[in-house]
């Protein structure tokens, strides 16, 4: 694995993975495609590419491989953005953060008792948020003061899961409450992920509340 700096993102979060990047010395397009192709001959190697796209160097490669009889094979990568949803990622791996030794004291400090306040306070805020929005839904103050809210709300989340994880006698993991929701949703929506016929809007809101019903009647049972 070769790139052109090692302090980019893409390198700093590949070595972050443990994958090793080594820097080349060349600084032009010409002398990066020469390096390439000589290590490409005798290994399988991979370029990170640079943020400013490495200009130049694609056309450089070719016309490198293109004097050689025995040119190595060349394949063009391109990454994709993070599918919707990667900041949550971000945002669990910064709560484990905060909550692991080397962090903030307060946040380790915290359990489900003294955090059980702000979860209501939290979705006043959103509450009140939500009508601003609501009543001039096209004022962008107003919708980033929402996602702000937000915002606060899913750390209350995060911060209970994070809580419950370190719990000795029964845990559960941010994962767990992901994967909870995942299943109900699924569960209450077999219109949309089986075979069920559910069309009008009266339809799917009692076929919701049978399958509520159904679920707390299982769980009666299984006390």
């Amino acid at each position: 694995m070769l790139a052109a700096d090692g302090g980019d993102a893409l390198p700093l979060a590949l070595v972050d993975d443990g994958v090793g990047v080594e820097v080349i010395a060349s600084t032009t397009a010409r002398e990066r495609a020469r390096e390439l192709v000589a290590a490409a001959r005798g290994s399988v190697v991979l370029w990170a590419g640079s943020p400013d796209g490495d200009p130049g160097l694609s056309d450089a490669i070719a016309a490198e491989i293109s004097r050689l009889e025995d040119a190595p094979e060349v394949e063009v990568l391109v990454g994709s953005w993070d599918v919707e949803g990667g900041r949550l990622l971000d945002a669990v791996a910064v709560m484990d953060r905060l909550r692991s030794p080397g962090g903030c004291a307060w946040v380790a400090a915290q359990d489900h008792a003294s955090l059980a306040p702000f979860v209501m306070e939290e979705a006043h805020e959103v509450t009140e948020a939500l009508e601003a929005v609501i009543a001039d839904p096209d004022d962008v103050r107003l919708r980033a003061d929402l996602t702000d809210e937000l915002g606060d709300l899913l750390f209350q989340v995060l911060f209970h899961a994070r809580v419950a994880a370190d719990h000795v006698g029964a845990p559960f993991t941010v994962d767990d409450v992901a994967a909870a929701l995942v299943d109900k949703l699924v569960r209450r929506n077999p219109h949309v992920f089986a075979d069920a016929q559910a069309e009008t809007l009266e339809e799917i809101e009692a076929q919701w509340q049978a399958i509520k019903l159904q679920e707390k009647a299982a769980r009666a049972d299984d006390r």
